[in-house]
């Protein structure tokens, strides 16, 4: 990768650090090092510049104190379009129809958009099964599904297959979810 996006990146992290409220205990998962971590994914996994960025800022307007216009001014419109497609739209209080609503959003916007989703799900399939968290695994889950149920057919990257193998690995969580 080059030096320009090694920068940009840290000036992006910088980014995050001050605007992000602190974790703590009672947190999901740290969120700062969850958007660092797909950042790095996405840098390691040779992504382009709006990617890595967008990965690394997924959150940025939905869980710190950064606007639109901030994100736009520091990164750009493109890294801004990736991350609002990457953003919960929370008056939509339907967990199933937040989640298609969210992924349709991200097809709609293209491939990159679907990506940065993709390595959030995967970071946090990660994650909460690193913390034996049978909750959240569904919540991962409920997005995998939707990610190949509006995935369009074009989409074609090794991304999408990391994703198919945790799905299977959590499959039997998947059935739960639609007994409901």
């Amino acid at each position: 990768m080059t030096k320009s996006l090694n920068i940009k990146f840290e000036h992006g992290v910088r980014f995050l650090v001050e605007h992000f409220p602190p974790s703590d205990e009672s947190s999901r998962k740290p969120v700062l090092f969850h958007d660092i971590r797909v950042g790095v994914f996405l840098y390691n996994g040779g992504y382009s510049e709006d990617v890595v960025l967008a990965g690394l800022l997924h959150d940025a307007i939905e869980w710190s104190s950064a606007t639109e216009e901030m994100v736009r001014d520091e990164f750009g419109e493109t890294v801004l379009k990736l991350v609002l497609a990457n953003t919960k739209n929370d008056t939509i209080k339907d967990k199933d129809k937040k989640t298609a609503e969210l992924i349709q959003r991200c097809v709609k916007n293209g491939q990159d958009a679907l990506i940065v989703k993709t390595a959030d799900i995967l970071d946090s399939f990660k994650w909460y099964a690193s913390q034996d968290n049978v909750g959240e695994l569904k919540y991962c889950m409920r997005n995998a599904d939707a990610i190949f149920k509006y995935k369009e057919k074009d989409f074609v990257d090794p991304i999408f297959d990391e994703l198919a193998t945790w799905i299977q690995t959590f499959e039997h969580l998947s059935v739960e979810i639609y007994q409901k």
